[in-house]
């Protein structure tokens, strides 16, 4: 998929080095002169060359904007500090992951520039984090225990002790053991770390560390048959991997505690935790597991669906990767909750679209309007001039001129007899005999008038000669894909569905749009910003995605 400017913004490669700049922190970090995001943290026991930080998705679906922004944020600090950034694949949960995704992952981080000193993968460590959790039984840190999941579920919440908790060391490792081989009393169990069932702190009332699996691994097969939780691996393999700094969601901050009791329990180096608050916007999900439904549903085309808020979905939607990424920079690494309105990140992405989009001319095909000018060219012409007024480098396009032309019928109906109306890219005519059937306007009778002041006309229209080389288009509008500004944990997505989110507006464009390819963003002019996601072939119209400009408040994009 490209989004293709023409001339083009810079390759996101060459975007790297993107961030705000400033002065340097206390600790090496860049601050924020001029009123900018506060990228001077202070990350502890910092130090320049030795920072390294990680970016740990897991291989369950696409990236979407608030995983952009965790990616970028550690790619800021490793690079402020000439330190290094892994992209490390929490593969840890067979049930849920695929090769697809890891791959398209991979694609969408050099997207937006982002390549890691190395890519890793939690089950590289497979082996060792197992060890680590028969250290833990014999250390009587862990233990074994077949408490059905909801009861187990309700003995944390109230702060009950499980059955199973003074189970000796080697009836946890026989259980252990049993768990491996994926016997039938082995598959009924779970491993939990020994924390604390009093504590506040509910993560760390023994949470589950290690559980049965038998899907096949996508990279390691049928060879394991345990597999280890989140919360067991990310500690653990974030310091054997030399992660000196872990930025995380503030949605973990409960569990850092449990992070931290994992390093020390295990004797393993203490790794230092930044907290920074998740990107969200209104009406909109960043869970997989209900992007998922929808996928699965099929309310949408797939992961890259226009109204999703993956890397793919924005960008085929017309968001550019520089402007995803100024927005995303621009918000800084605060721990402040937001819940932005998409307006804002659409505004962001018209700075970097309005200097170099081709401009264009597509006209409403629903009653649209013929207008028949005296004085016009006896036989139409073809000539060439700017796609952009005032940038000459994006190039030049062909306007044809003919004594037929079309307008959009909400022009028409602002009309009066023997009104004067610039006609943009040629000149003045007069508007002589407007034809109405009761209150639609079917044609315009007209006198070509090119010696008239377009400064003294009240209305300037767009056009399009009638004549063969109009394009069939379809320019189509979204809008969100949930009603509720925002889901609580306890909502069930599908009673907040959105019926009605898609909305086809068949069009007429100027003979330009049969040259131009996918991922080609223009204006159409007074209609707004368009990316092209089917290009024209004979019989098949060209599809155009609006691409919101942040002017007034959007649904996903979709105008009030």
């Amino acid at each position: 998929m490209s989004d293709t400017l023409n001339p083009g913004t810079k390759p996101a490669e060459e975007k790297v080095n993107n961030a705000p700049k400033g002065g340097k922190g206390t600790n090496g970090a860049k601050g924020n002169k001029g009123g900018g995001p506060n990228y001077n943290i202070n990350l502890v026991n910092a130090k320049d060359g030795e920072v390294v930080t990680r970016f740990p998705p897991e291989p369950s679906g696409y990236l979407h904007i608030g995983h952009a922004k965790a990616a970028l944020l550690n790619q800021y600090f490793a690079q402020t500090y000439h330190g290094k950034l892994i992209i490390r694949f929490d593969d840890t949960n067979p049930s849920k992951e695929k090769m697809e995704f890891q791959d398209a992952i991979l694609e969408d981080l050099e997207l937006l520039g982002i390549k890691g000193d190395v890519v890793t993968y939690s089950s590289n460590y497979f082996q060792q984090m197992y060890d680590y959790c028969i250290q833990l039984i014999k250390d009587g840190k862990a233990y074994a225990d077949d408490t059905p999941v909801e009861q187990m579920r309700q003995e944390r919440t109230e702060g009950i002790a499980s059955h199973r908790r003074e189970r000796t060391v080697e009836e946890n490792l026989k259980v252990f053991q049993d768990m491996t081989d994926a016997t039938e009393e082995g598959l009924k169990n779970c491993i939990r770390a020994k924390i604390s069932m009093t504590t506040p702190n509910k993560a760390l009332r023994d949470p589950v560390i290690y559980r049965c699996n038998l899907t096949p691994h996508h990279r390691t097969g049928n060879k394991w048959k345990v597999y280890p939780t989140y919360d067991f691996c990310c500690p653990i393999v974030d310091s054997i991997e030399g992660v000196t700094h872990a930025l995380r969601t503030i949605e973990y901050r409960d569990r850092n505690a449990q992070y931290e009791w994992m390093l020390k329990a295990l004797g393993l180096r203490k790794v230092y935790i930044w907290d920074f608050s998740r990107i969200s916007f209104i009406k909109t999900l960043l869970s997989k597991r209900k992007l998922q439904w929808f996928v699965d549903q099929k309310l949408v085309t797939g992961w890259d669906d226009p109204r999703f808020p993956t890397v793919r979905g924005v960008r085929r939607r017309g968001m550019t990767i520089e402007g995803l990424r100024t927005f995303i920079l621009g918000q800084g690494p605060s721990k402040n909750i937001l819940n932005f309105d998409w307006s804002l990140i659409w505004a962001t992405n018209k700075k970097v679209i309005d200097p170099v989009a081709p401009r264009h001319v597509a006209v409403i095909k629903q009653n649209v309007v013929k207008i028949n000018i005296e004085g016009g060219p006896a036989e139409s012409y073809t000539e060439e001039k700017p796609k952009h007024k005032k940038n000459v480098d994006v190039g030049i396009k062909k306007i044809v001129y003919s004594s037929e032309i079309y307008i959009d019928q909400d022009d028409a109906q602002t009309f009066k007899d023997d009104e004067e109306v610039t006609l943009m890219d040629w000149g003045n005519a007069i508007m002589k005999t407007i034809h109405k059937d009761g209150d639609t306007v079917t044609g315009i009778d007209a006198v070509l008038n090119l010696e008239g002041d377009f400064r003294k006309t009240e209305k300037k229209v767009t056009w399009l000669a009638a004549t063969d080389e109009a394009t069939p288009a379809v320019l189509v509008d979204f809008d969100y894909l949930i009603t509720k500004e925002k889901l609580a944990e306890t909502d069930d997505v599908a009673d907040f569905v959105n019926p009605n989110t898609e909305f086809k507006t068949p069009a007429l464009a100027d003979l330009n749009v049969r040259d131009m390819k996918e991922g080609d963003i223009i204006q159409f002019e007074r209609k707004g910003y368009y990316r092209l996601d089917k290009p024209y072939s004979e019989g098949s119209p060209a599809v155009f995605f609006t691409v919101p400009d942040g002017k007034v408040v959007q649904k996903y994009g979709a105008k009030k």
